[in-house]
């Protein structure tokens, strides 16, 4: 710094007049807020009668120039004409008003510099300015105290003013016209405190008021300087009007007057002059209207030239003493740059884009602004304040192009993840206050109300137990004051602020990236609303709890009902958010890879409640459609009607959809499919037997003797009963769809009934499939199960599809042979509360109808008349239990007969006289009466 002192020594004079040519303008500029306020700065509404006056000014362009400008030239200036300070008292006040501003100035992006420890090492090795020392001592002291605090109330008074600047414009642009210096000036006193902020806080580290360097509102500041840019943006055109008849119908008239009031105009001058007078008049309105491409670069490059002419010495002409000219010329470049260079005034009041060099603090920043309620209206201002970052890019360094913009891209990107997460967690805090007072109506609530109700009125004596008293619903909504303010008050409040935010701009364009904030919400409320519906269920796959459908359901409708709401206040698409979310969960996994409603709710009715089938504790009872739970003795479980009635289905159909219900039945057919495997197996290893068996269908004695040969009978049966139990589960499922289906696309499914009376009539095995597909997808029964024939159809060797043929031929002779083994199960009994069997045989007609569908029209060979062997087999098998004279070997006969009329009853390819050729229909009659004896209930 010496060294360049010293060079700069030739130039001390000229360089000391044109830093004292900023005393008065500097002074003026750097006052506290005090001084602001008293003088109601950058106020429209102070003096009313002046309103449509036009700000103008002797000095306009240094009006909005920057006060830290100005500093660093005083400042730097000083130290290198170093002596005027000595010299000239002037000087020496000027630099130490310029010193106490700051603790550290720019110098070129993020790198700053310390005036203070600079200016002290520099007069430390020189004679004389001991005095200086200590007058940088003393400003240092007085900056670090005061400075900050000095700042700090600028920007709180810069607020408030601006806001109300902003406001005013809004609601009368016109006013942008005569009054746009105050916008300028508006935007470069806030971007200078912006600044200075920044600074300090990335810098200045060890202080003892921390306080003076954090700024929660600083949200606010930035948002209204963005609002006063759009307004410039958004009237271009009124201002453009405005000055361009300001410019041809007054500054031409005044200019023209002065020059012809000039006592001395060289020639070439005079010329100049001139041509600035033709350039003005020559405007017209209709080059606004018509937005014809304005540029008066030329005449500002003539007003520079003539500045050069008049300011060289013994000049006939000379500048500073036509300080009129000077004023008026300063005026018209000022109202020229609002026709052609808009954008280039606000580059220079009010570019933020030093805040690209302070990636970390500006997040730190975003930070403390979110944390504050009353600043989140005001958060979309930092990714706003990113789209300035492309004026740092220079033509002569192009490699910095790629790093800036990813900078940028990324800033504006995780600002508006922060907003819009934070949004959606709001949304989602919502929806779950509206799902539990949704939960309040549902009916086990309602029970327990009712049931009080009811016994005040019998006064009955009440129960000793502490019964929990529940709030009613609709007491969220009585309130003794208004000042109560609930949870949920707290979050619409919270949400009103962040749409605000997220309404404000429809898109940003960060350099060449379009960045739209409503997307952001909506990825986020999609993987949270997700989420947050899964969670519902409360499925935990270790201890296999799980929530009824029903109640799940009722809690969807509420957070759908909801999301549907928010659409009042943030412009997105709810319902494409809605289905999106909701035909995730007919998915395996969603979009994240996790678990859905179709993968939580098959796992728990294939591990929790169809295998408890197979032991006894939970039964299919058809009488009431649905799955129930028998008691037992020192063993808890839970209620199986509960979870698979007729209503419950129902609430599982809406859940999941048509999609939910196809992924389900996929896996329960590898079940089946696996059984199936398993029983093809048991018939291999009886291959011969069971052939002697078919060979001898009209000889009861060698097939009652063939058939105690088979070796796995009951387990055969078991896996039957298995199958049964899957496809009566599907079933159910199915029948709910379906209803669920009709009452939302009645006319749609009208259209499938005529398909599926088509294909029963139809021959081609081909479009059979296809066309009982698509109405087995919206949960018509079909004659031929096409899930359990795709299945199945996996299963079939080509080269062995004789074989396969044979052995599905013999499976169903193995059931028929080994139906007779049930009238021994003690669990056979048949229970007339319920229509079905203890064990769950009842299942086993459904099982051996479908499976004998599938596979004989997989082989394609006629379903009924193999059909009719099997029933032919069977009541053969079951006709020599009468021969039985041991009773506990028969004591459940009755209820295994009873099979044969539900198999007929279940079967499309069977009748009941076909059943009457081979097993006597007083049987049957006989079993119904044994099965339906009346009960007599007796007590102690």
């Amino acid at each position: 710094m010496k060294k360049l002192a010293e060079e700069f020594e030739p130039h001390w004079k000229l360089l000391t007049d044109a830093l004292l040519s900023l005393q008065t303008l500097f002074l003026r500029r750097n006052l506290t807020a005090d001084h602001w306020r008293s003088a109601q700065l950058l106020s429209l509404i102070s003096a009313a009668n002046t309103m449509l006056t036009p700000a103008a000014s002797n000095t306009m362009p240094c009006e909005y120039l920057s006060l830290e400008a100005m500093a660093r030239w005083i400042i730097i200036g000083f130290l290198l004409c170093h002596t005027s300070l000595n010299s000239q008292q002037a000087c020496l006040t000027l630099w130490k008003e310029a010193m106490q501003c700051s603790l550290c100035i720019e110098l070129f992006r993020d790198e700053v510099l310390f005036h203070h420890k600079l200016a002290e090492e520099l007069f430390s090795g020189m004679k004389g300015y001991n005095k200086r020392i200590n007058d940088i001592k003393e400003c240092r002291e007085n900056a670090t105290s005061n400075s900050g605090s000095v700042h700090r109330e600028r920007r709180h008074f810069l607020r408030s003013a601006v806001k109300e600047l902003s406001a005013i414009l809004t609601e009368e642009p016109g006013l942008l016209g005569p009054k746009a210096l105050f916008v300028f000036m508006a935007l470069s006193f806030s971007r200078d405190e912006i600044s200075w902020l920044a600074r300090h806080a990335e810098n200045i580290t060890k202080t003892k008021t921390p306080e003076d360097y954090v700024d929660s509102n600083i949200a606010e500041l930035l948002f209204v300087m963005e609002e006063l840019r759009s307004l410039l943006h958004k009237f271009k055109k009124v201002i453009q009007r405005y000055f361009l008849l300001y410019l041809s119908r007054f500054d031409a008239v005044v200019l023209n007057e002065i020059i012809q009031n000039l006592s001395v105009c060289p020639e070439e001058e005079s010329v100049i002059m001139s041509s600035f007078v033709n350039s003005l008049t020559s405007l017209n309105i209709k080059q606004v209207d018509n937005e014809e491409q304005l540029n008066f670069r030329g005449l500002r490059l003539d007003w520079f030239r003539l500045q050069v002419y008049t300011s060289i010495a013994r000049m006939p002409l000379i500048l500073r003493e036509n300080l009129g000219l000077a004023s008026l010329m300063n005026t018209i470049v000022f109202h020229t740059r609002m026709l052609d260079d808009l954008d280039g005034l606000l580059v220079e009041t009010a570019d933020l884009a030093p805040f690209c060099f302070y990636p970390s603090l500006f997040e730190k920043m975003f930070a403390q602004n979110a944390d504050d309620p009353t600043q989140l209206q005001y958060l979309i201002a930092f990714p706003m304040v990113c789209s300035h970052f492309s004026s740092c890019v220079h033509d002569m360094c192009p490699e910095e192009y790629p790093v800036l913009q990813n900078r940028s891209v990324k800033l504006c990107a995780n600002f508006l993840d922060e907003i819009t997460k934070q949004a959606s967690i709001c949304i989602i805090e919502l929806c779950l206050e509206q799902r539990n007072l949704s939960e309040k109506l549902l009916p086990k609530y309602t029970a327990h109300t009712i049931s009080k109700v009811v016994k005040k009125k019998q006064k009955k004596p009440a129960n000793k137990k502490v019964e929990i008293n529940r709030e009613k619903p609709g007491i969220e909504s009585q309130r003794k004051d208004r000042l109560v303010v609930t949870t949920m008050d707290k979050h619409h409040l919270t949400l009103t602020e962040y749409s605000k935010t997220i309404n404000h701009l429809p898109e940003l364009i960060v350099f060449d990236h379009i960045i739209l904030p409503v997307e952001y919400l909506t990825n986020h409320l999609e993987v949270r609303l997700t989420k947050a519906i899964v969670r519902m269920t409360g499925y935990n796959q270790a201890t296999q709890e799980i929530a009824k459908p029903s109640e799940v359901l009722s809690s969807v409708k509420a957070f759908i009902a909801f999301v549907h709401s928010v659409r009042h206040y943030i412009n997105i698409d709810v319902s494409k958010i809605c289905k999106d979310v909701l035909l995730q969960q007919s998915q395996a996994v969603d979009a994240n890879g996790e678990i859905t409603l179709t993968t939580a709710y098959t796992n728990w009715y294939l591990e929790s409640l169809l295998r408890q089938t197979s032991t006894g504790v939970i039964i299919h009872s058809p009488a009431i459609k649905s799955f129930v739970t028998i008691p037992v003795e020192n063993m808890q479980t839970f209620s199986a009607e509960e979870y698979s009635d007729v209503s419950e289905m129902q609430a599982l159909a809406e859940l999941i959809g048509p999609y939910g219900m196809k992924q389900m039945s996929e896996h329960l057919m590898w079940h089946v499919t696996s059984q199936v495997a398993e029983l093809k197996k048991l018939v291999v290893e009886n291959m011969d037997i069971l052939v002697q068996i078919r060979s001898n269908l009209q000889k009861p004695d060698v097939m009652t003797t063939l058939a105690k040969r088979l070796t796995s009978s009951d387990n055969v049966l078991k896996r039957m009963m298995i199958i049964g139990v899957i496809l009566t589960f599907r079933s159910m499922a199915q029948e709910a769809l379906h209803g669920v289906l009709s009452g939302h696309i009645p006319f749609l499914m009208g259209s499938m009934k005529i398909l599926s009376e088509i294909a029963s009539l139809t021959t081609n095995r081909k479009d059979m499939l296809a066309i009982y597909e698509l109405t087995s997808a919206a949960g018509a029964r079909c004659t031929v199960d096409p899930a359990l024939v795709t299945a199945l159809s996996t299963q079939k060797k080509e080269n062995l599809s004789e074989e396969e043929y044979r052995q599905t031929c013999l499976l169903l002779i193995y059931i028929a042979v080994s139906l007779p083994a049930l009238a021994t199960d003690p669990m056979s009994i048949y229970i007339q509360e319920h229509q079905g069997h203890r064990n769950n045989i009842h299942c086993l007609p459904k099982a051996i109808n479908e499976i004998a569908a599938a596979l004989y029209n997989i082989h394609q060979h006629d379903v009924q008349a193999h059909l009719r062997e099997f029933l032919v087999c069977a009541s053969m098998s079951l006709l020599q239990i009468g021969q039985e004279t041991d009773k506990a070997l028969v004591k459940n006969r009755e209820s295994v007969y009873l099979i044969l009329h539900m198999l007929i009853e279940e079967s499309p390819f069977l009748e009941m006289d076909m059943l009457e050729t081979c097993f006597p229909y007083v049987l049957l009659r006989n079993a119904f009466r044994e099965a339906y004896r009346p009960v007599i209930m007796t007590t102690g």
